[in-house]
């Protein structure tokens, strides 16, 4: 989370009266501006009370048109479109946040601050949504990617756990199994054997 300190050194596209705007929540500059995240994809109004970005990440577009066209997404919080944002088009943009980000410690909290929503709300919407719950969606994508890597590299074990978000190694070999009804290596065993 950005601090709103002096220190920041800011991109030279963002004009210093625009990045006090939205680390203070500025509402009277709504409508003035607005900003996209590059990391999440999501673009905000300058209130918006979402956690604020790092400077580097932040894009300033003058008109919803300029965000829309560049694929960033409405904030589901601060609805800079003035409209809701459809629970699909949402969850859309979380899976699309995990597919990207899969390897790096993700938690319901992590992908409620990312998509400026509630963890429980998230949790309801993406499961109504998907069938499946946040955490059920990461661990498939993981072990989808685990398979990926047992089947075409000759990393160990350990390290295929690493590459997909899953350090430890006993839960790894959990999750797999509990998946696939494998071990790793016994996986990578029959695989090679086809």
């Amino acid at each position: 989370m950005e601090s709103p300190d002096q220190d920041t050194i800011l991109p030279e596209s963002i004009d210093e009266k625009y990045w006090h705007a939205i680390i203070h929540n500025d509402n009277s500059y709504d409508g003035t501006f607005f900003y996209g995240v590059q990391t999440t994809g999501i673009f905000c109004r300058p209130s918006c009370k979402s956690r604020a970005p790092k400077a580097e990440n932040v894009l300033i577009f003058q008109h919803v048109e300029e965000a829309l066209a560049r694929k960033f997404r409405p904030c589901k919080r601060c609805k800079p479109t003035g409209e809701r944002v459809p629970d699909q088009e949402w969850i859309y943009g979380i899976t699309d946040y995990i597919e990207q980000h899969y390897a790096e410690p993700l938690t319901l909290d992590v992908l409620a601050t990312v998509s400026h929503g509630s963890p429980y709300h998230l949790h309801r919407v993406f499961k109504r949504i998907t069938g499946r719950t946040p955490v059920q969606y990461i661990q498939d994508k993981r072990i989808t990617e685990a398979r990926k890597l047992l089947e075409h590299t000759g990393l160990t074990v350990t390290d295929i756990g690493r590459h997909v978000g899953i350090p430890n190694s006993a839960y790894f070999i959990t999750v797999f199994r509990k998946h696939t009804g494998l071990t790793p290596a016994y996986y990578r065993e029959r695989h090679e054997n086809l």
